[in-house]
Order: structure tokens, then C-alpha cells, then sequence
């Protein structure tokens, strides 16, 4: 059978964080596909499926373990060292726009914020507010593209996909100001 017709193998692992048990899905080429926390399991799984529609492509999870690269740095943002949070490989299979706005995420700063509409602006689409929401929502690889990041436009904490105790816990950990 044509390589492009298997179901591509991702693995499954999970990380102990001081917010919870994070669920990591990674690939063969050490990236990192999926991110999310164990009560989401469900969610993350549906965006999996969602975008392996897009790709044509079926996945097939498999147990394995975080490659170290990934490991050492998830650990490191949680020990207070930022620096390597952004050496992570990812790979998110989105639309062109989800993929320009999740590369924008990557640009927002540890320890800064910014609005939906700045981050309209930004992308030279300052009228499309809300579709920057919904492609921030649908972000498959929180934290390393920083979602948690992107706030309400008179500085409020808006939604986040692992709850807003959680939003809160990591502009509180990367010394964001912010509104409570």
C-alpha cells in the first residue's frame, strides 16, 4: 500500500505540570502535534481527527515517550526559564489564516499580551477579529503557540481552552500584567 495511504503513527505521552497533567501527541520526525490537559483529552482528539481530514490522512495513536528536546524544554518553562519554550518543533496541519495567526502567537513575547483586535491589526486584517478568535481556539499546540497570551481588548481575561484558572496561572508564571 502506497506510504501516503497508512495511517501516520503519532504518539501519545503525558507530563506532570504544576497546573495539571498535560497530554502530548508527537510524530516520527520529533514534533509536536498535539498539546493539551488530561480533562480535554476528547477535544484534542476531535481537532487530531478534524485535521487529518484536511490532510487526507488518517492517525493511529500509539504510547511512546516525549522526545527528550520536547521533555527538557516544557520542563524548563515550568521551572521559570522561557528561553527554550520556542525551540519546540510543531507541526499544526490548519488553514492558511489558523496558520498565520498561530505563527503571530509565536511572536507575542513571554511576559506580554495582546489584544484579539492588535492581533487582527498585525495580521493586516484588523476587521477580522472574531476569525482570529476562533483560529486562536483552535490552536492545537497551547502553550508553545501561546494562546494563553491574547486577551480581551479592555485587558480582560478572556476564555482559554484549558480554563481560565489555568490562563491565569501562566501570564501570572511568565509575569504578564494583567486585568483579574
Amino acid at each position: 500500500m502506497p506510504e501516503h495511504l497508512l495511517p501516520e503513527i503519532l504518539f501519545r505521552d503525558q507530563l506532570e505540570t504544576p497546573i495539571g497533567t498535560m497530554l502530548l501527541i508527537t510524530d516520527k520526525r520529533a514534533r509536536l502535534r498535539a498539546l493539551d490537559w488530561c480533562e480535554y483529552e476528547d477535544r484534542m482528539l476531535r481537532l487530531l481527527r478534524l485535521y487529518g481530514k484536511k490532510e487526507k490522512r488518517k492517525y493511529e495513536l500509539q504510547s511512546g515517550t516525549l522526545p527528550a528536546a520536547i521533555h527538557e524544554a516544557l520542563e524548563a518553562y515550568f521551572a521559570g526559564d522561557f528561553a527554550l519554550i520556542n525551540t519546540i518543533p510543531v507541526y499544526t496541519a490548519g488553514t492558511v489564516f489558523q496558520q498565520s495567526v498561530w505563527q503571530a502567537l509565536r511572536h507575542i513575547p513571554v511576559g506580554t499580551t495582546l489584544s484579539y483586535g492588535a492581533l487582527a491589526k498585525k495580521l493586516g486584517r484588523p476587521k477580522a477579529v472574531r476569525a482570529v478568535g476562533t483560529a486562536n481556539g483552535a490552536n492545537p499546540v497551547g502553550i508553545v503557540i501561546p494562546c494563553h497570551r491574547v486577551i480581551g481588548m479592555d485587558g480582560a481575561m478572556t476564555g482559554y481552552g484549558g480554563g481560565l484558572e489555568r490562563k491565569r496561572w501562566l501570564l501570572a508564571h511568565e509575569n504578564a500584567c494583567i486585568e483579574s
